[in-house]
């Protein structure tokens, strides 16, 4: 299978998690990248021995097939659309972005020119998840009925050198960390139909820990402590905390109760973790797990997907529809919470094909 050439827009934090794990999917051909700060695309290609160009040549580059989206959420969507554009299909860090009417349309663009989006995160692609949905496909815990998800931390400006983003609308706790276990969740019970929400700001300013700019403060503008209710559309129910507020607690990040037992799942924002289970007992199981992708971070492996799936003509698994519906989940949540209503949601999408075992480390197919 011939390998899918693959640029980069976006030199940023994540950008060295990616081209890391690409190693392990011969279907990447990672060749360019491109930054509106030349500087820094020349240092990462530096790093990893590729091209540079400007982002107009990338997007002109009738050789690259994907374009990977590594830029701030903010321009997820303007992004993409570029991409969408110039005839080139495109994958995308998470949130696909942070209006759902932009992302519905994006959307569109891309089924109109007969090309893919893809969507971070692809953690849920990782062993310990893949388990996790085989245990409840196969009935060991009976029928959903219900789930909960923490995330619960004191506050990024403690170690992050510019939290400002963290605080403005478009941040917060929900948009940050709320894709991981959302869909994470979608993995296992499917899309939701409606949500509920309350949230706070409990301070209005925060004060930067590290780097040049320790000890300045930076205006809080969207809530930092977040709790919701989802329903799903086979009914189960979602009770979800995401926090920036939180110096410490005991929360297990994913638990899933069942008819006949309990599950409980690891974190969603590692592909590693044991899966424990319980069927009426007094202790705890650990499930045996024989699924691939589970003892490192294989933050490439939705991309990996996606080139793959391109070639074969079958779905991709992290794609765009579950993207957008995540975004609708997770702003649905805010939306409730200032207005103290339901939220329906107006969007879905549908359970991603399961992984497979016993196939060649790297090869998806």
């Amino acid at each position: 299978m011939n390998p899918v050439k693959v640029g980069i827009i976006g030199c940023g934090n994540i950008f060295d998690a990616y081209l890391n794990a690409s190693k392990n999917f011969p279907i990447l051909d990672i060749a360019c990248c491109a930054d509106l700060r030349t500087e820094r695309a020349q240092t990462k290609a530096e790093q990893w021995g590729l091209q540079t160009q400007s982002i107009d040549s990338l997007l002109q580059d009738d050789s690259v097939e994907i374009i990977l989206n590594l830029t701030t959420p903010e321009s997820h969507i303007a992004v993409a659309r570029q991409v969408l554009t110039s005839g080139k299909h495109v994958y995308t860090e998470k949130p696909l972005g942070l209006n759902v009417e932009e992302g519905i349309a994006l959307l569109e663009l891309a089924s109109s020119k007969n090309l893919r989006v893809g969507s971070a995160p692809d953690t849920f692609l990782g062993g310990s998840h893949q388990k996790s949905r085989q245990l409840l496909d196969e009935g060991t815990i009976g029928d959903p009925l219900a789930c909960s998800a923490f995330m619960m931390v004191p506050g990024h400006e403690l170690w992050h050198p510019d939290p400002d983003f963290y605080y403005l609308p478009g941040g917060g706790p929900m948009l940050d960390m709320g894709p991981y276990y959302l869909t994470a969740f979608i993995n296992l019970l499917g899309p939701v139909s409606r949500v509920t929400g309350t949230g706070k700001a409990f301070r209005k300013t925060r004060m930067i820990a590290t780097g040049p700019r320790a000890n300045q403060n930076v205006a809080v503008k969207t809530p930092t402590h977040l709790t919701g209710v989802a329903e799903f559309t086979n009914g189960a129910l979602l009770t979800i905390t995401m926090s920036f507020d939180v110096w410490k607690h005991e929360h297990k990040p994913m638990e899933l109760y069942g008819t006949k037992g309990s599950m409980l799942i690891p974190d969603p924002n590692c592909f590693d973790g044991e899966v424990h289970w319980n069927q009426q007992k007094e202790d705890w199981e650990v499930a045996k797990n024989e699924f691939p992708y589970a003892d490192d971070n294989y933050r490439s492996l939705g991309l990996a997907d996606m080139a793959q799936a391109i070639r074969t003509g079958r779905p991709h698994r992290a794609n765009g529809k579950m993207g957008l519906h995540v975004l609708e989940i997770m702003t649905g949540f805010l939306k409730s919470a200032e207005s103290g209503s339901t939220v329906d949601m107006i969007t879905s999408c549908e359970r991603p094909e399961a992984m497979k075992t016993g196939l060649p480390f790297g090869h998806l197919e």
